[in-house]
């Protein structure tokens, strides 16, 4: 038996200098990218309610969540999740350059640094308290491809890897998939036999219904033995009902639709003139390899190219979208769009592939390539910390906001230590108008946008209560609804104004959003 030094070392020669540099460059640019908010305690709306939270999400289908994201403890420590969901995202980047037969050090470090860089993950971490489970689904997600591809049986072991990543977060499938496509395009261009290329796609179709199938039973035996079902939030429980209940059609338009959106004017994949002409540069590099493949290897004299082109044409957007085929109607935020980057990250895998046939003129290719992912992870980095310099501006907002109006509710007449406190939440913007100057960067951004924390009763009362030490007693959503239709809170003041505070039959009203009812 080896002792620990020995097998430390006997392991590190086996180790790959391909992965070396994957995990170096994906946790080095992590942390430079991201270590504003890590060093941070700075919570958004929802992580004012999670400053503890054993993320038992079985009624959301997130049957394995509370185990990932338990390492970390289920406190709200930025730094520690941090290290740890740059650690999980860090044996991604290995996992990817695997998948995708990386070996130029330079391309790897491009894609390991797009990986870390797309604002999808600033976004996550805004929502930091589940981060690090999150990228472990990522991870998984990615290993389940990476298995099919190796073994002729992966497909078991890719299986269960997607099932668990599902169990964490679901929004991760349409990543897997759109590596699954990818990596059978390639087995395509490859002059093999028709036969031997159907048993490859049934190899990653195995894996995926088997991996699904595998998710959904074990959510079922999870919520019988907790006696729960699953939530309506974002429509997850349409896995039950068998879809949305919209015809077919207007899924798939909207799917179509929600692709063209937020590709174009999403505000993300393309913010600004650099990262334009950035992704501009990759997609000609692309087609223009593409062009010359078809040409060389007389791709055009088969009629299955074109027909795999259209499919392709036709069916990505689909795929890339695939979680609104359940619920249609979800708030479909960034972090659910982390599958976008793959087209920066596949389209630049796919050069370094192609792009070694012609001397100068693919020299030239690879320059422009790298120098495109170069900008985008640059511009990505620059936006991310954009978008964590306006959460620590809505902190603090949040917070001389919120003293104010405590102040102002302990001086009012009748006040005592647990009264009960009317107040709906919504900061009237007559009084208080926007103030964020971030909104060209952010706005996509979920959880990095917009002025304040706080939204509702509940986002004060954690506010307040975990901020600035007091705690109030403030009556549940539907109490306060029969309170906002009474004449008595419509004839108040806004906050700040005089008669924003009132005790009206031993409730204190309090009225923060706009007098008048749009």
């Amino acid at each position: 038996m080896k002792t620990p030094w020995d097998f430390f070392q006997s392991s590190r020669t086996k180790i790959k200098n391909t992965w070396k540099i994957a995990f170096l460059s994906a946790f080095v640019l992590g942390i430079l990218i991201h270590l504003p908010v890590m060093l941070s305690d700075i919570p958004n709306h929802d992580g004012l309610s999670s400053m503890y939270f054993d993320q038992n999400m079985i009624t959301s289908g997130r049957w394995f969540l509370s185990v990932a994201c338990g390492f970390s403890s289920y406190f709200t420590i930025p730094w520690i999740i941090g290290l740890i969901g740059l650690l999980w995202l860090a044996l991604a980047a290995v996992a990817l350059t695997e998948l995708l037969e990386l070996a130029d050090p330079l391309v790897i470090m491009a894609v390991s640094g797009l990986l870390v860089s797309f604002p999808a993950l600033a976004s996550t971490f805004a929502y930091v308290f589940t981060m690090d489970g999150y990228m472990m689904a990522l991870f998984l997600a990615i290993l389940a491809v990476l298995f099919t591809k190796k073994q002729k049986k992966g497909w078991l072991a890719g299986a269960v890897c997607l099932a668990f990543s599902m169990g964490i977060y679901q929004a991760y499938l349409p990543f897997a998939i759109l590596l699954c496509v990818y990596v059978i395009l390639l087995f395509f261009m490859e002059e093999k036999g028709w036969k031997t290329k159907a048993f490859y796609v049934l190899r990653y179709l195995g894996m995926g219904v088997a991996g699904a199938a595998l998710y959904y039973v074990i959510l079922q035996i999870l919520l019988k033995l907790q006696g729960k079902v699953l939530d309506t939030y974002q429509g997850i429980n349409s896995m039950e009902q068998g879809g949305s209940g919209l015809g077919l059609f207007a899924t798939i338009r909207g799917m179509y639709v929600d692709f063209l959106a937020f590709t174009v004017h999403g505000n993300v994949l393309v913010n600004n003139i650099f990262s334009f002409t950035a992704c501009a540069a990759l997609v000609l590099l692309v087609a223009y390899l593409l062009v010359r493949s078809m040409l060389r290897r007389k791709w055009w004299k088969n009629p299955a190219f074109f027909v795999i082109i259209i499919l392709l044409a036709a069916g990505l957007p689909l795929l890339t979208n695939v979680i609104l085929v359940i619920s249609p109607n979800l708030t479909y935020h960034l972090l659910m769009r982390y599958q976008w980057v793959l087209y920066l990250i596949l389209m630049l895998a796919f050069v370094d592939r192609y792009a070694s046939e012609d001397g100068k003129t693919d020299i030239g290719i690879q320059w422009v390539a790298l120098l495109a992912a170069g900008i985008l992870v640059f511009n990505y980095g620059v936006s991310d910390n954009i978008g964590y310099s306006n959460l620590e501006k809505k902190y603090e907002k949040t917070y001389a906001y919120c003293a104010r109006l405590l102040d102002r509710i302990e001086q009012t007449e009748g006040y005592y230590q647990g009264i009960p406190i009317a107040l709906v939440g919504v900061i009237g913007y007559d009084e208080f108008p926007t103030t964020d100057i971030t909104g060209k960067v952010t706005d996509g951004m979920i959880g990095l946008s917009g002025d304040y924390l706080i939204y509702k009763g509940a986002d004060y009362q954690a506010f307040m209560q975990n901020y600035l030490g007091a705690t109030l007693n403030f009556l549940d959503p539907d109490t306060v609804g029969e309170i906002y239709m009474t004449q008595e809170y419509i004839d108040m003041d806004t906050f700040p104004g005089a008669n924003s505070t009132r005790v009206v039959d031993g409730i204190l009203y309090v009225k923060t959003e706009n007098c008048g009812r749009d």
